[in-house]
């Protein structure tokens, strides 16, 4: 048999989605699953977009420029100085979903061998992604009872070498939830200009902020304009994972000049999907209000009734839709297989993620695990309860 190349060898698996055929197996045995594993929101996709599909009138659907539409640029250029980032079309490149802009992002501005810092747990991918470039992940560690805070700057620092071309942040954070502050952002970019390297800057969240709090863009740090690299996506903000739309955004020229020759190999982003966001665009502000209304009750109904468990820790995150919990287990690897395999609460059983495939540090967030707070709150109740019974049954419990 042939070999197999060594990237593909040391491709991880995705924690999110590598218990699916035990999922699939508890289905065909007749349990209901309540899917909080992955981030598939329910919440219905803006009415305009599905419309702009429903009527289209075309013949051919054909490639749009690699770049993406221009119509769409124009449109997102303006929604982002809608919330405070003043950029121009030409900062922005439309992408097959938020993934493919941190691919060409990554192998645009590092070599195969150099290094990324990204404080963990971060998004599973993010490993898959640096992989597919060749990087090397330097984590460093936010700390469950911190609430997950950016660790601190002096931690950073410790961790830059010659070949540190990198810091990547996810603000606000997949899978923990949480907001990290300007001030906070301030402290990095001074690590950033003093080192000169790139900051990328998942903001896919943004919308996602709670109790009145606003996200600060790292694309407003100043003095490291050209060192930012914003990577953004329709999936969440509109519930369109299935448009795979995403940008990559950046004031530095160069870069984009570059990133455009990765855009032009793989000839161009979703025509449907692209035109599905730009419809997105004029979804009224009402929506947003309703939707994060709708995930600040999911939220406290997930995160307080975890909470209320015996030797459950669960901090309550301040954005996105996604808590990482600490669970009186031996492991959560195998807890979220044993729910799958082997246990049900009246029929019923519950899919989670894996802690520890958030973690680039081995045996790292073992007892955790990461849930989407995505369903209507009486799945999330009825949820809380069946994990409750697993863990009170599981027999690698703890306490």
């Amino acid at each position: 048999m042939p070999r197999l190349s060594l990237k593909g060898k040391q491709m991880p698996e995705s924690p999110i989605r590598k218990l699916v055929p035990y999922a699939t197996a508890a289905k065909a045995a007749g349990k209901k699953v309540y899917h909080l594993n992955i981030g598939q929101p329910d919440i219905e996709t803006p009415e305009v977009a599905l419309n702009a599909i429903k009527n289209l009138d075309r013949k051919v659907i054909e490639y749009s420029n690699s770049e993406g539409y221009a119509s769409y640029r124009d449109g997102l250029a303006k929604y982002y100085q809608g919330v405070g980032i003043d950029v121009l079309p030409a900062d922005i490149m439309v992408t097959t979903g938020g993934s493919e802009a941190l691919i060409f992002g990554f192998m645009t501005c590092m070599d195969p061998g150099d290094e990324i810092i990204i404080p963990e747990p971060f998004y599973a991918n993010y490993n898959g992604f640096a992989t597919m470039a060749g990087l090397n992940v330097k984590p460093i560690t936010a700390k469950i009872e911190d609430g997950f805070a950016l660790p601190p700057i002096s931690e950073f620092e410790k961790r830059i070498t010659d070949n540190t071309r990198a810091i990547l942040i996810c603000n606000p954070g997949n899978p923990t939830g949480t907001l990290y502050d300007q001030e906070s952002l301030e402290a990095l970019a001074a690590i950033v200009q003093k080192y000169d390297l790139f900051l990328f800057a998942d903001e896919v969240y943004r919308e996602f902020c709670y109790e009145g709090a606003t996200p600060f863009s790292a694309m407003n740090l100043k003095g490291i304009e050209q060192n930012v690299v914003m990577v953004d996506s329709v999936s969440k903000r509109y519930s369109m994972c299935g448009a795979r739309v995403g940008a990559l955004v950046s004031r530095n020229k160069e870069l984009m000049t570059n990133a455009l020759k990765f855009a032009q190999a793989r000839l161009s982003p979703p025509t449907l999907g692209q035109i599905a966001s730009e419809a997105a665009l004029d979804a009224p502000q009402e929506y947003f209000d309703h939707v994060k209304e709708e995930y600040v009750q999911r939220r406290n109904t997930l995160v307080d009734g975890l909470n209320a468990i015996e030797g459950v820790t669960c901090p309550k995150p301040a954005g996105a839709f996604y808590a990482m919990a600490q669970l009186p287990v031996d492991s959560g690897d195998r807890f979220c297989q044993w729910m799958l395999e082997e246990f049900d609460f009246d029929g019923e059983t519950v899919m989670m993620a894996p802690g520890s495939g958030f973690y680039s540090t081995v045996a790292f967030g073992q007892k955790q695990v990461r849930i989407a707070y995505v369903l209507k709150e009486e799945d999330l109740k009825r949820s809380v309860e069946v994990i409750e019974a697993g863990l009170k049954a599981y027999p690698g419990r703890t306490l």
